[in-house]
């Protein structure tokens, strides 16, 4: 988002994040991210999030597996030119969702913008439901940040901002988390906690490993992960 860093200060019994300029309390959210469009890129690399054609992830838990791919694709969002990330879901082997996520990265901080996603829910092979779709700037929605460039303990975030539709917000609760994987040890992983308003009680943790990416979502842990050849879609 920034040059100046998410970074806490301890000032008289108040935790201050410096996000964007604006002082936070430390039970705050922050919701809204006035920064310049023209500084966001479609590619680009933060030291947790991979914004590049190609790259993958393959989670695995039970019988769901989850395979995310960075296309080559962008789409026009609010003014921004995004990059489209897929996240394809199979239960049991078969096609649960696919979703289109779209991205931007800061080309100044490194820190990822969230600009919405077009969901298709799949039963029978059949898409049945397009729940949890949004797009910034449309219904009053409005982008959310998804992982900042340098992320600190504690600070509180909203991830996605449309109001009744979705609203998932994370907190960061450590930077130094080792998490083993089928696909081997991540040392330093960023695990945060989100939440969502739209759910009372509902908690997911996710731990996400430098230079690769999402290494585990809830039960969900990382089997397999690199750059390939995007085929046609």
């Amino acid at each position: 988002m920034r040059k100046f860093p998410l970074v806490p200060l301890i000032i008289a019994g108040w935790i201050v994040v410096l996000m964007l300029g604006a002082p936070l309390r430390a039970e705050t959210w922050t919701t809204e991210f006035p920064i310049d469009k023209q500084d966001l890129a479609s590619t680009g690399r933060n030291p947790y999030f991979i914004l590049e054609p190609g790259h993958y992830l393959v989670l695995r838990g039970g019988d769901v597996e989850l395979t995310i791919t960075v296309l080559t694709e962008t789409k026009m969002v609010d003014g921004v030119q995004t990059r489209v990330v897929e996240e394809r879901e199979t239960k049991a082997g078969k096609l649960f969702e696919i979703s289109r996520n779209y991205f931007a990265i800061s080309k100044r901080t490194n820190d990822v913008f969230y600009f919405g996603e077009d969901v298709d829910i799949y039963e029978g092979g059949k898409v049945v439901s397009h729940s949890g779709a949004w797009l910034s700037g449309v219904n009053g929605a409005r982008f959310g940040l998804f992982i900042p460039g340098q992320p600190s303990v504690n600070a509180r975030y909203y991830q996605e901002v449309a109001p009744g539709v979705a609203m998932d917000r994370v907190e960061i609760i450590s930077l130094t988390d080792t998490v083993r994987t089928p696909a081997g040890e991540f040392k330093n992983c960023l695990k945060v906690k989100e939440t969502t308003p739209l759910e009372a009680g509902v908690t997911d943790y996710k731990y996400y490993a430098p230079g690769i990416g999402m290494v585990q979502d809830g039960a969900l842990k990382l089997v397999k992960s690199g750059t390939a050849q995007e085929s046609h879609r």
